[in-house]
């Protein structure tokens, strides 16, 4: 049996629940902005939302992209509070295992977001009790990284900085194709199928029947 030291988690439908349908009617909505289609994805954002995850493309300019094409008289603000409709929260029973992960392993954050969702996301850790930078030993954020999941550069970067032997990291994505990425770059990863118990899969995939609790799904 391999002894996993770190435990890295996706952000955005693994530990904070998304709901992609009430971001693209925000955007329609507030904005009048009917491209949101074309670039928001359940897995994979393309265009030039993929740019601000990527971190090619800045706040500012996103902002000015999507309002050229929004509903006259429509504000930055408004982009950013039609960005935010995609985050939902984070389910209490998540926030106790994270505590009861801290405990044993070191945790990281490994995510594709961007710096209008970001400060929204992470409020929701810091009024959960568990601030990312208390919780988790180090965030590495797409935006930060210039590198989207899958890509095998963003992967090693995050090994690398780690600085453990992979064998010893376990990564938990809710895209199997992050997690095919991850483990086709030497980052031992396994799948999570959102709204199910990320409680018994950690425990299954840890050996760790303890990491059960009441509450999960």
């Amino acid at each position: 049996m391999k002894t996993i030291k770190a435990l890295v988690f996706d952000m955005g439908g693994v530990l904070v629940d998304l709901d992609l349908d009430d971001c693209k009617k925000a955007f329609k909505e507030i904005l009048g902005y009917d491209k949101i289609d074309d670039i928001l994805d359940a897995c994979h954002q393309k265009g030039i939302y993929g740019d601000l995850e990527e971190g090619t493309l800045s706040p500012e300019e996103f902002r000015r992209i999507v309002l050229a094409d929004s509903r006259p008289g429509s504000l930055e603000e408004d982009v950013d509070k039609a960005m935010w409709h995609i985050l939902v929260g984070i389910e209490p029973y998540k926030v106790e295992l994270l505590k009861r992960l801290s405990e044993n392993y070191d945790l990281y954050l490994l995510s594709n977001n961007n710096s209008i969702c970001l400060p929204c996301s992470s409020g929701m850790f810091t009024d959960a009790g568990i601030p990312l930078d208390k919780i988790f030993r180090k965030c590495f954020y797409s935006f930060e990284m210039k590198a989207l999941k899958p890509s095998e550069r963003f992967y090693k970067s995050v090994i690398s900085e780690i600085g453990l032997p992979s064998e010893q990291m376990l990564f938990i994505d809710d895209s199997q194709k992050n997690v095919d990425g991850a483990n086709d770059a030497g980052l031992p990863a396994i799948y999570y199928r959102p709204g199910t118990d990320l409680c018994a899969l950690l425990a299954e995939a840890l050996d760790d029947p303890s990491l059960v609790m009441e509450g999960g799904n």
